[in-house]
Order: structure tokens, then sequence, then C-alpha cells
């Protein structure tokens, strides 16, 4: 089994360990559309237009360096990968970056991304195999 597919496992388990029945009423609906504030972070559903597995979707900030972005599976295009890729290293805390066990799992949207310690691959993905990488130089 491969590093990748290993870590997208530990993401998925640990993802799906906070879900449960709660007791906690939902929240109230808002009372106006007005009040509804537009979703942010990426697309909640697949790309219309999805690139192929192993499209390169340019390079995006990761702090201190560049990020290529690379479609690894299912349905995404490249303004969804390199969107999810950013984000997470906008939500990316230096003490993060810095953990023995590697960053992540961080939450984007409906994304869960994360990289093995001193690994400069980046995985992101959802519980519907859509696939994105971002790799560090």
């Amino acid at each position: 089994m491969s590093r990748v597919t290993v870590f997208c496992l530990l993401v998925a388990s640990l993802a799906l360990s906070g879900c449960g029945s709660d007791s906690t009423p939902p929240p109230a609906a808002p009372s106006s559309p007005a009040a509804v504030a537009p979703p942010s972070g990426p697309a909640p559903s697949p790309a219309a237009n999805p690139a192929a597995a192993g499209t390169k979707c340019g390079e995006v900030p990761a702090k201190d360096k560049q990020a290529k972005v690379t479609i690894r599976g299912g349905a995404v295009d490249c303004a969804q990968a390199t969107q999810v890729v950013t984000e997470y290293f906008q939500k990316l805390t230096p003490a993060e970056a810095k953990s023995p066990q590697g960053p992540g799992p961080i939450a984007v949207g409906e994304w869960t991304c994360g990289s093995g310690p001193d690994d400069p691959v980046t995985t992101c993905s959802t519980e519907d195999d859509r696939q994105v990488e971002g790799t560090t130089a």
C-alpha cells in the first residue's frame, strides 16, 4: 500500500471519527434571504468539466516557496485544485508546518489536506474520491 493511500485512509478515519449522533438541535435558518452569506472555500461539488488525472495546474504560493498543483483523480478542474491548495497553505500555521507528524489534517471546505513529515507532497482529498496534490520544491 502506498504512503498516499495510507495517508488518505488515515485522514478519512480521522474525519469520520468526529461523526456521530449529537443531541444538539441544528441552528435555526436565517429569517431572510439577505442574511444568508455565500459559502467560502472550494466549490462544494465536483467540477462540470473535470481535468484528467495527472493534469498539472500551475503553481500557487506555499509559505516561503511555490507549490506545483496536480490533479490526481475525481471530478476536479484546475480552478478548484489551485483554490484548494492555495487555501490549505493560507490556513497552515507555522506550528503545523513544523509538526513532527507532518502538517495536517487541515480542513479546507469539504476537502482534507495534509502530508507526512518532511514530505514535499501535500495531498488534499474529499469523501467522493476527488484528489489533488501540491508539491513544493
